[in-house]
This record gives C-alpha cells, structure tokens and sequence, in this order.
C-alpha cells in the first residue's frame, strides 16, 4: 500500500526501546537507595510492595493516568509517609528513578531506522511515558517531543494526535503514527484521522474488532525501507 506521508509522530516505549528492562531496573535502584537513605521504607516495601503500592497508586487515580510522572511522586510519598521517613527524601528519590527511568537501550535495528526515517520526514515523540529525550540523547533525531502529561490527556485521546499534527503543521490523513500497542497507538491514530503503523515485534495478532493498521512491520527498519520506496514529495500525487 502506497500513501503519502509528510510527517511521522513515534511512540518510544516497546516501539525505540523495550520498557521491561528499565522498569525491573528503576525498582532495583530505588530500592537499593532506599537502604541508604531511608531503612525503614526499604523494610517495609521491598521491591514487590513497591511495585504493589505503585500498581494500586495507578488503580486508584485515574485523573492522573495522564501523569506517570505525578503518579510516581504519589506512590513515593506514600511509602514515605507509611514508613515513617523524611518527606524531605522525596524529590531526591524521584530524581534517582527519573535517572534510570531514562537509561534506556534501544532495540537493535533502532537507531539507524530512526535516523533513516528522520531524514526523509520530520518525526515527533508522542508518548504517554515521561522518558526525556534530551537526557538519553536522541532529541537531534525528533522535531519536537509532546506528552500526555505536557499535553494533559493521553493516548488513544484524539486530542493528543491532532495537537502532534498542528505543531507539524501537517493534515492528520498524510501523518503517520508509529507505535506498538493496538489500541493506544495505532487504533487512536486511526479514529483520530491520522494512519497508524504498528511495529510488532513479537508476532502477536492483530485483535481490534474493526480497525486494521494501514502498516505492519516487525521492526523500525522495515517502516524505514517502506519509506525509501514510497516516498512521496509534498505536492506530489499519490500513486
């Protein structure tokens, strides 16, 4: 299928690298700086209570699933607080899960896709997770990174796809948003106007009941190669 796109938006999380790692890396960090500086919060939410109190901090705040960030110094605090400890300890606590948060190591096909890609169109971030592209260096790559937390609602949200589209300055039907997960990613975009590419890397099944991904690719490269013989130019017809 051949169709013209003039800008990419591009999810990050499990689409430019895979986020398990980083989460089971970020509770063995914070958990180990919590022995430091504050034993008791360590004793008493070891790294499953943390993950538990975290996961029903998600739960129970809906309003702010817009907000990883918020929800992460919610879930900090109360485990402060239940055990005791110096509010004090907060931020530094957020700042050393915010620096493991973005020590992140793309998927191996990655970054020389994405700089394909981004030389052929512009590329914004568009994602629900507070990952910093200016901290893990990729930002030259992107025109502009927007969050649902900047953006104040998140994927599949329409309004987070069409406020990537007007800072590109381009119509939704000619950008393409890239991501891995069905609903938030490509079935949003695709309710949203814009047409939604899905990298599935593991070989899942395609499981919404009535839309279809315009693309499909196991990898970045395989949207990169897409593109290299697809191409379009502004103003051209689509052929």
């Amino acid at each position: 299928m051949k169709f013209p796109v003039l800008a990419i938006t591009l999810d990050l999380d499990d689409t430019l690298w895979p986020f398990a790692p980083i989460g089971a890396r970020i509770d063995q960090v914070l958990h180990d700086w919590m022995r430091e500086h504050s034993p008791a919060t360590a004793a008493m939410y070891p790294v499953p209570a943390m993950r538990e109190l975290r996961e029903r901090s998600f739960r129970d705040n809906p309003h702010l699933h817009f907000d990883l960030s918020a929800l992460r110094r919610l879930t900090l605090r109360e485990a402060l607080e239940n055990s005791g400890a110096d509010l004090a300890l907060l931020e530094p606590a957020y700042e050393v899960f915010y620096a493991a948060r973005n020590q992140v190591e793309c998927y191996p096909d990655a970054l020389d896709a994405l700089a394909r890609i981004a030389a052929r169109v512009p590329v914004a971030a568009l994602s629900n997770g507070n990952a910093d592209l200016q901290r893990i260096g990729l930002a030259h790559h992107f025109t502009f990174q927007l969050g649902a937390r900047e953006h104040g609602a998140a994927k599949p949200e329409a309004s987070i796809f069409h406020a990537a589209c007007q800072r590109l300055g381009v119509a939704p039907a000619q950008v393409l948003h890239v991501g891995d997960h069905i609903e938030m990613d490509v079935a949003g975009a695709i309710a949203a106007g814009l047409r939604g590419c899905w990298i599935n890397r593991d070989a899942a099944t395609w499981n919404h009941p009535t839309l279809q991904p315009d693309l499909q690719f196991d990898t970045l490269t395989g949207l990169a190669d897409w593109l290299d013989a697809n191409a379009t130019e502004p103003g051209a017809p689509d052929a």
